[in-house]
């Protein structure tokens, strides 16, 4: 089940008409002619997404304090439940799924879920995370802040669940690679809201090599929940850009859009994508980013979407080929959760204020 959570007033900037949105692109694309016109506006945009993000004064990095519990082994591929504070009190809580035949510095991959009810349960996700691992890669399923595991917030409500899920996905990238994931390998994708972490992410912290965002890219749709419009990160007094200008952040790193007909991203391959990879042009690696459209599908990350993932992920993480999912066995909800009666929720855990309180400490150490 997908739980859309559509509130304009909880979120800065829900929807545009679409007409609108593909005019704010050619407006945007105005300000710069070269590269180096386009890297000033980047450097300006990077400043003040991060500002509305509240992370213009980074927090200091504290120890993450991992607990890794209950590995079990599969076809060709181990999982283990996991959490891990991204700040003091506060839990990050996934499924790390291993490569049973690891290289030394496998590549890393973060695998965020979108607003589908069961989240990193979902055997669709299951089903990604376990590929991507059986083709060598270290692969991180975590939840969203304040979704299942990680409720020390509400998401719904909480404006500042983006600022969190952001700083969350910073931590698990320094979580793969103190996994021994090759920290110069490292790639995120997800679906939906897991797309929007996914080109935040990568747009933001040039540690990720590589990004797939899955049914989400919209120039005329940002996001309807706190997660991803509940912070002034696409305008500001002195700034002014959409999902699409923040994917074209990532150039020249390689990037992989998976659009549909049947949501927002509908008119990707005649809108979108071809300002992101006029972006990518500027750098002379128009071949670095891509689009798989699916015109008679819909708003989910199934099997045919994947595979043009896995492909994307092989090509530039340097993984094996994609093997065929159908051997693939799934575990129990139960079996995936990272808090039980012998690995209780930690009793520093923060609640409430504190969790608002805790961050901002972290800043003030600066």
């Amino acid at each position: 089940m997908l739980v859309l959570i559509l509130s304009r007033d909880s979120a800065a900037q829900v929807e545009i008409p679409e007409a609108e949105a593909a005019a704010k692109l050619a407006t945007f694309a105005e300000t710069y002619d070269d590269r180096p016109s386009w890297e000033g506006r980047a450097r300006h945009l990077r400043e003040r997404i991060l500002a509305g993000a509240g992370l213009a004064r980074m927090p200091v990095r504290t120890p993450l304090n991992a607990v890794l519990h209950s590995r079990r082994e599969l076809e060709g591929y181990s999982v283990e439940n996991v959490y891990f504070e991204s700040f003091p009190g506060y839990f990050v809580t996934g499924n790390l799924y291993r490569p049973l035949d690891m290289e030394e510095k496998p590549a890393g991959v973060l695998c965020p879920h979108g607003h589908w009810e069961t989240g990193r349960f979902r055997e669709d996700m299951q089903a990604r995370c376990a590929t991507l691992a059986r083709m060598g890669a270290i692969v991180f399923a975590y939840d969203m802040a304040g979704w299942q595991e990680s409720n020390q917030i509400d998401h719904r409500n909480d404006r500042r669940a983006l600022t969190y899920q952001l700083w969350n996905s910073m931590r698990a990238l320094d979580f793969l690679v103190e996994q021994n994931a090759d920290a110069e390998r490292l790639g995120v994708t997800g679906a939906s809201g897991g797309g929007t972490q996914t080109f935040l992410l990568a747009a933001l912290d040039e540690r990720v090599a590589a990004a797939a965002p899955v049914v989400m890219v919209s120039a005329h749709f940002f996001g309807g929940c706190n997660c991803e419009s509940g912070r002034p990160i696409h305008r500001s007094k002195d700034h002014e850009t959409n999902n699409a200008e923040i994917c074209a952040l990532i150039a020249p790193r390689p990037l992989l859009l998976v659009s549909c007909g049947g949501d927002w991203t509908k008119n990707v391959p005649r809108v979108e994508f071809p300002y992101v990879r006029a972006v990518y042009e500027l750098y002379g690696a128009g071949g670095r980013v891509e689009n798989a459209h699916f015109a008679d599908e819909g708003h989910d990350y199934g099997a045919s979407k994947r595979r043009p993932v896995y492909t994307f992920f092989a090509k530039h993480l340097g993984l094996g080929e994609a093997p065929l999912e159908d051997d693939l066995s799934f575990l129990e909800h139960d079996a995936l959760r990272v808090f039980d009666e012998e690995h209780p929720l930690p009793t520093h855990a923060l609640e409430g204020t504190a969790v608002q309180e805790g961050f901002k400490a972290l800043r003030r150490r600066r």
